[in-house]
């Protein structure tokens, strides 16, 4: 094993499937000359060249249009967007033709292409900057959404979405680029869709996903002082939900507890609450109980935007909860 940065981790995944595959090249703002914007593609212009490694201007729905056009003609291009927030300027070539057209063909195309960038908020950067999009592209059929939340799964997951043959929504976090973690040596994959218990306990379940898991192992370690014990899982992948690791973690522990930087209405929580009380209902002792940020656009103010976020302390408030404690 090594340690690597969260940014490194995804600059190896794309390098050595460059390496293994011609037809796969990076294309998004800044990717090539300035080393990327959070410098996830340092080295690789030097390497693969501008054929491979392409700068773009600031156009996202003209360059989502060329990556998918591409992809369905034998390419397997990885689009940067800066943010994905500025994916909305892109967003009707990714729903409407990347996620449809292998239907639309009747199977005569399919679009291998990963778009891939930072989500959800990243400090001071106002409400047009710091908006979570993952339940969005999950609810598109045809698209898979994943969001890792340490260096070693998003280089496994990225390989895995650079091979894979449908169109996929790579999410990171400008705040996770700089994190570190162990990396296996050698080629690896994990597969897409499969959830991860990241820490084994008895008295609750806690799902999330991305960097705002952190939360829930800060939780977990106060908790743990009181002598409850949390199982948490992360999720990975958000589409297609590994429904199942969450039904037996909760057929286990009676309770459930689900942490996620979203909104509150019609979010990736919800769908879990929703098929956790279809599916196990007589097996829970407590409502479940999700934990978002609050329903309005981000707050710039650094007070203002801490009371916005989730954390930790929100975290121990709802397992106390469910505990009734």
């Amino acid at each position: 094993m090594k340690t690597i940065q969260f940014r490194e981790a995804v600059c190896e995944a794309m390098s050595e499937e460059m390496r293994r595959d011609e037809a796969v090249y990076l294309m998004g703002e800044e990717v090539a000359e300035y080393n990327g914007a959070y410098k996830a593609s340092k080295g690789m212009l030097d390497e693969f060249g501008p054929d491979r490694v392409i700068d773009t201007p600031i156009s996202e729905l003209g360059f989502a249009g060329i990556a998918i056009g591409s992809a369905m003609n034998g390419c397997r291009p990885i689009v940067e967007y800066m943010t994905f927030n500025f994916s909305l300027v892109g967003i009707d070539q990714i729903i409407n033709n990347a996620a449809k057209i292998r239907q639309m063909s009747g199977g005569q195309f399919n679009c291998p292409v990963v778009f891939r960038g930072p989500t959800a908020s990243a400090g001071q950067l106002g409400a047009t900057h710091s908006q979570a999009f993952e339940n969005w592209f999950a609810n598109t059929p045809g698209l898979k959404v994943i969001v890792p939340s340490n260096p070693a799964d998003a280089k496994g997951l990225l390989k895995s979405a650079i091979r894979d043959d449908d169109p996929v929504i790579f999410m990171e976090s400008e705040q996770m680029y700089g994190d570190k973690g162990e990396v296996p040596e050698g080629e690896y994959l994990i597969p897409i869709g499969v959830a991860d218990i990241k820490r084994e306990g008895t008295d609750v379940t806690i799902v999330s996903f991305g960097k705002i898991i952190k939360e829930a192992y800060a939780a977990a370690e106060e908790l743990e002082k009181d002598g409850i014990s949390c199982e948490i899982i992360d999720l990975r992948t958000v589409r297609p939900l590994d429904i199942d690791a969450v039904l037996n973690s909760v057929k286990k522990t009676n309770r459930l507890v689900i942490l996620e930087e979203a909104w509150p209405f019609g979010n990736v929580s919800t769908e879990i609450t929703y098929q956790v009380q279809e599916k196990a209902f007589d097996y829970l002792d407590a409502p479940i109980v999700k934990i978002n940020t609050a329903d309005t656009p981000a707050p710039y103010s650094p007070v203002l935007l801490k009371e916005w976020l989730p954390n930790s302390n929100d975290v121990v408030k709802a397992v106390k909860k469910v505990m009734y404690r």
